[in-house]
């Protein structure tokens, strides 16, 4: 059976820019570990990206999904990168049953391309381009128990081959950089790992959907679209074992940043 992961994806097209690069090398070398940690080869990865949001949940169903430069300010050529990965109708397919069987409503979408949230990630995991990916959306209320329930109807997928990874940030304030991102940034993490470490299945969920009474909650995510890819990844393994595969302080000379596995 596949883990699940919640992974801090890093900032824009961060893998294709050198100097972005050697800021998150730490990022760099965790995505790696990860895919080398697996005991099988996944045969899809499906992403949930904190960059598509849906009034219902949308599941990328083309089988050759173009790009989507969802970002600004970077060098021109970042505009014209691709990550040419196979998209996966039958996984798609499978995906949207299991969420219809949970009585959400859920659409097949042939137009979304990868957005940076999955590419950038996967052009680290899977640099050859070679693994079927398909992304699934975000319900835009940005409901922390529908995501958590979407989780646990995902779950047989991680029996089936499939890798579920949550891709956003555990720490996404893009206002506060510097200094002054220091003190709640590790204070939003210290509850972060506590809450995924430390407490029984039940009571960790219990914790993580009610996130907004944590210290700092709102400095660390002022809206929480970076956070919610979390819970899906939760439910979909909720009763196993939390690690922190990732932890990075220092990040836009304050934040501090973390990924988890989930088995």
């Amino acid at each position: 059976m596949l883990p699940t992961y919640f992974i801090s994806h890093g900032g824009g097209p961060w893998p294709y820019i050198p100097d972005m690069r050697a800021v998150f090398i730490h990022l760099e070398a965790s995505l790696v570990k990860m895919t080398e940690d697996l005991l099988e080869k996944p045969k899809a990865v499906l992403m949930i990206s904190g960059h598509w949001e849906r009034k219902t949940f949308g599941v990328q169903s083309n089988p050759a999904p173009g790009m989507e430069y969802d970002y600004y300010g970077f060098p021109a050529h970042t505009y014209k990168v691709t990550y040419p990965a196979p998209g996966a109708p039958d996984v798609a397919a499978r995906v949207a049953e299991l969420i219809k069987n949970a009585g959400f409503p859920v659409d097949l979408d042939n137009k979304k391309g990868f957005d940076h949230g999955a590419f950038a990630p996967m052009a680290v995991m899977y640099p050859e381009a070679d693994m079927p990916l398909v992304q699934l959306s975000l319900k835009s209320n940005l409901n922390p128990e529908e995501h958590l329930a979407l989780g646990r109807a995902l779950a047989p997928l991680r029996e089936e081959g499939v890798l579920i990874v949550g891709s956003g940030l555990s720490f996404h304030n893009l206002g506060l950089r510097g200094p002054d991102a220091i003190i709640p940034s590790n204070g939003f993490d210290s509850w972060l790992q506590n809450t995924l470490l430390e407490l029984e299945p039940v009571q960790r969920s219990e914790h993580i959907v009610a996130w907004d009474k944590a210290p700092y909650a709102r400095v660390a995510h002022p809206r929480e679209d970076h956070l919610i890819p979390l819970m899906v990844a939760l439910g979909a393994a909720e009763n196993g074992k939390a690690r922190c595969v990732y932890h990075d302080q220092g990040l836009f000379g304050g934040w501090t940043a973390s990924s988890f596995r989930f088995d």
